[in-house]
């Protein structure tokens, strides 16, 4: 019971919006509402991984290995403004642009050999 009037007071402006009585302060308190909806359940959480991600982008230095969007596993050599030189392998080095880097990892046994 308490279902359904509850349901009627949530739905009912809908319902009359839909009748030809559409009320705009109604309209634009639905868009608000969803418009935080969104913002609070989608843009927010993505705006602070991408925070979290710059700052790690910042904090990369000479010695880190760290994992390029492409899956290349490599190790920091130097880093020149807008882009690392990557040490992949022996006597093999790339260079490779900040905003390709996912993310840092601890270095391995085998890379410190």
């Amino acid at each position: 019971m308490h279902e359904i009037i509850i349901f009627k007071l949530l739905f009912a402006p809908i319902v009359q919006a839909q009748q030809g009585g559409t009320d705009p302060t109604f309209q634009i308190l639905i868009f608000g509402l969803l418009f935080a909806g969104m913002w609070f359940l989608i843009i927010a959480p993505q705006r602070k991984k991408q925070k979290a991600h710059d700052q790690m982008i910042r904090s990369l230095g000479t010695g880190d290995e760290i994992i390029t969007n492409g899956g290349i596993i490599g190790i920091i050599t130097n880093v020149k403004g807008d882009r690392f030189v990557l040490k992949i392998a022996d006597n093999t080095k790339i260079e490779l642009s900040k905003s390709f880097v996912q993310s840092k990892t601890e270095k391995s046994e085998k890379s410190e050999s």
